[in-house]
């Protein structure tokens, strides 16, 4: 029958019992099928992680600094990457580093949600915050 309307026989879902067929254009099959997919990742919201940095021994107005920061970064829908940074012989005071992260956190707790609890990987100890969803009235 595909042939005789110089069509392509197409097995839409070969698990299904019967495996099930369509008699279209292949090439236009495959076109409206990419366009379908182009459209889904046009819907799909990109992520934005924005990073600050700290150092171990970071002063309480640089900290207030930053915390205005990475507000208005989870204001805007961004996610905020923040770490200490150890430098040299500073890789000493890592639960320094870690209480910083935690109080950085603790913080943030009315704008967004922990994704990652301060771990150490290499010279950095990274904390991941996610902004949280904004409930309507």
């Amino acid at each position: 029958m595909a042939k005789e309307q110089s069509l392509d026989l197409v097995e839409i879902s070969p698990k299904a019992d019967p495996p099930v067929c369509k008699i279209i254009d292949y090439s236009k099959f495959k076109y409206e099928q990419k366009k379908k997919q182009k459209e889904i990742k046009a819907k799909a919201q990109k992520t934005v992680v924005k990073e600050i940095r700290f150092g171990p021994n970071t002063d309480d107005h640089d900290f207030k600094f930053k915390l205005n920061h990475a507000q208005k970064f989870l204001n805007e829908g961004a996610k905020v990457k923040a770490y200490v940074h150890f430098v040299g012989r500073t890789i000493v005071f890592k639960e320094r580093g870690e209480i910083l992260l935690l109080k950085f956190a603790q913080a943030l707790e009315e704008l967004a949600k922990v994704e990652q609890l301060p771990k150490l990987e290499g010279k950095r100890m990274i904390l991941m915050l996610a902004p949280k969803p904004v409930t309507k009235k």
